[in-house]
This record gives structure tokens, C-alpha cells and sequence, in this order.
């Protein structure tokens, strides 16, 4: 009797149940089976026949969190990320204390930029594992991406303590810094991770602009030239280095930065627009040169094309489109008829931000 009632506790241990039916023995035994099938159709590639094995080790235990892993990861690679994060979440219910499928299921969250979901997975990924530059980094992201700046910094200042040599968090509080109006804590942080790593050109664009800011130009493109020796094809440098050119007045300088950054980048909505801004005022200074007013309002037009939502951008070509004269503009011809074509619209003010600003990209 004794020995029928251990079998019986034994057997409790070892059988699964598929949903709506009776418990079946060894259900166990055939899960690990498929789930070790499904981990040689991974090493060949083969992610669906993978899936198909995964899943039916799923029927046969229902609670196994590696299958449920696997299946968000397959699906993940698919991109299909909201059955991706279906899977994890079920893997964390099922083992929550597993640091690789917290972060997992945060990243994923993450990728579909629903930040406040992806914070929650972070903070328990962090829970799990409060050193993980990774987790701790990409928390950061989420929480700025969700509107919290400070707790985005504080996060940051965490990861940076974490691994003082690697250069993402420091260029991460400068973009925050930026943002915030903290010009000087910006470009302190921005040149931190600039002593972790020389040869970042995305950080000395976001530099470069944060000078900008300053109206301390020559500093600006001394940052800018360094990223283009790094990386000759940054768009965004040669935008911020036209920009640079145009507030110190050298147009011609100007105009060869932004028509170096539309090569590199036809879509580029602020070059488009910095070459608007500059052959108006071009063309204010000598109205003769009617073709430079048609080509500025040309530039302006391209710009909306490619994105409509610019309403400083429409506010220009309204108020340029049907005027010829100095005097019907309001503005004085001569050196400074650049004051109100060009400095006070936000023309090519913005690509520095996007050239730095966090997004929904996973830091890895």
C-alpha cells in the first residue's frame, strides 16, 4: 500500500496535461524530447520547424519556461513582437527570478516602444540583477522615451557608475542635459564619454549642436570636422557644419555643407530647409538673383514633401512665397537680412537632437 501511494506522488510530479483533457504520464519527458528538437532546428536555422517543436512541448507541459522562451525568441527574430512578448511573459510567470528572460521580455517591450511596459520588465530585470549595465542603460532610454527625465539621468548616472569606461551612458545624459536646457552638464557629459571613446562621430555631432546652442561656433565645427574625419559620410555633420556656416554669415560655406549633406542624404527635411533659408537670404541681399528666391522656395517645398508636420517650415514658404521687395519683407538688405530668414524660424535647429536623441532601439 505504501509503495502504491509513493507511485502515485511520484507520477503527480511527471505528468502534463493538455488544456480540456485528463492528466497523461511522462508528459514531462515528452516535452523536454520536443523542446531538445527544437533546439537542433534552431542550430540548422530552421525557425518554424523549431516553432512547431517548441510549441509541442508546450502542449505536453504547459509550464515549461525554456519552450516559452524559445517561442518569444523565434517570433522575436520573425518580428512578430507582440506574440514575441506573449512568450516571454509567460517564461517570467513561470520563472521570475530568471534575469535573461526578464530582459528579454523588456527589450521586446522596448522594440514596440511601449515604454511603460518595458520599464516595468526593466525594473524587475534590474531587481534580479542590480549591476546589468545593459538592463540598467536601457531602463534610462525607456524612461526618457516615456517623458522621465530625471529618472532617466538617474538611471544613466547608475550605469555610468557601473562601468565608468563605457561611453553610452555619458552620451546618453548629455542628450537628457540637452534637452533640459543644461547646456554646460551636456557638453560636460558629452565629452566624458568622448574620453571613453575619441571616435564616436554621433556624439561629437550631438556636441557640435549643443555649442550651437551657445552661439559658440568655431568650437561647434571644430567638433563637426572631427566627426566627418571619422565618418565622411555623416549627413547630419555636414547639416550641423552648414548651420554653423550660415550663423557666422559665410553662405557659400554654407550652402557647400548642406548640399554635401543631401547627397548623403536626399531625405533630409533640415539640410532641405538650411538650403531654403540660405539662398533667401542670398537672394535678399541682392534681388536681382531672382532664381535664388525660386530655389529657396523649391528647398522649402522638398522639406514638406518629405515631412509635412513642420509648421515652421510652412510659416516660411507663406511668408516668402508671394514677396519680392526688401521693403514688403519688413527687412533691411546687406549683412543683416540673415535675422529674420534664418534665426529666429528653427530652420536647421533640430537635426542635432536627432542626431542624439534616445529611441526605441535596444541599447545592447
Amino acid at each position: 500500500m505504501l509503495g502504491a501511494l509513493l507511485l502515485s506522488s511520484w507520477l503527480v510530479g511527471v505528468v502534463g496535461c493538455v488544456p480540456g483533457s485528463k492528466p497523461i504520464p511522462f508528459a514531462a519527458t515528452y516535452a523536454y524530447a520536443a523542446a531538445r528538437t527544437g533546439d537542433a532546428r534552431l542550430k540548422d536555422d530552421d525557425l518554424e520547424s523549431a516553432l512547431k517543436e517548441f510549441q509541442v512541448a508546450i502542449d505536453w507541459y504547459p509550464k515549461y519556461a525554456h519552450a516559452h522562451e524559445k517561442i518569444g525568441w523565434i517570433y522575436e527574430q520573425q518580428g512578430n513582437y507582440l506574440e514575441a512578448a506573449k512568450a516571454y511573459d509567460e517564461a517570467v510567470k513561470i520563472e521570475p527570478q530568471r534575469f535573461d528572460y526578464s530582459l528579454a521580455l523588456a527589450q521586446v517591450y522596448q522594440k514596440m516602444s511601449q515604454f511603460t511596459e518595458a520599464v516595468q520588465a526593466y525594473l524587475h530585470a534590474c531587481d534580479i540583477d542590480p549591476k546589468n549595465y545593459q538592463a540598467r542603460l536601457n531602463l534610462g532610454i525607456c524612461y526618457w522615451n516615456n517623458g522621465q527625465a530625471d529618472d532617466a539621468i538617474a538611471c544613466f548616472e547608475k550605469a555610468a557608475q557601473i562601468e565608468p569606461t563605457n561611453p553610452a551612458a555619458f552620451e546618453h545624459l548629455g542628450i537628457v542635459y540637452d534637452a533640459k536646457g543644461n547646456y554646460y552638464e551636456a557638453i560636460s557629459k558629452y565629452r566624458e564619454s568622448l574620453n571613453c571613446d575619441d571616435k564616436q562621430p554621433r556624439v561629437l555631432v550631438a556636441l557640435g549642436t549643443t555649442l550651437t546652442r551657445q552661439d559658440r561656433f568655431a568650437a561647434a565645427r571644430k567638433a563637426l570636422e572631427a566627426a566627418i574625419d571619422i565618418d565622411p559620410k555623416s549627413a547630419a555633420a555636414y547639416e550641423r557644419l552648414g548651420y554653423c556656416f550660415f550663423r557666422e554669415r559665410s553662405y557659400k560655406e554654407a550652402l557647400m555643407q548642406y548640399e554635401w549633406a543631401i547627397m548623403l542624404d536626399s531625405q533630409m527635411t533640415e539640410a532641405h530647409t538650411g538650403l531654403g533659408v540660405v539662398r533667401m537670404v542670398m537672394y535678399l541681399q541682392d534681388q536681382s538673383k531672382t532664381e535664388l528666391r525660386q530655389m529657396a522656395l523649391e528647398h522649402w517645398h522638398r522639406s514638406l514633401e518629405i515631412n509635412p508636420q513642420q509648421p515652421k517650415v510652412r510659416a516660411l514658404l507663406e511668408k516668402y512665397r508671394f514677396q519680392t521687395t526688401s521693403n514688403e519683407l519688413g527687412m533691411p538688405t546687406g549683412t543683416g537680412a540673415n535675422t529674420s530668414a534664418g534665426t529666429g524660424t528653427g530652420a536647421g535647429t533640430s537635426a542635432g537632437a536627432n542626431a542624439g536623441t534616445p529611441t526605441a532601439a535596444v541599447a545592447k
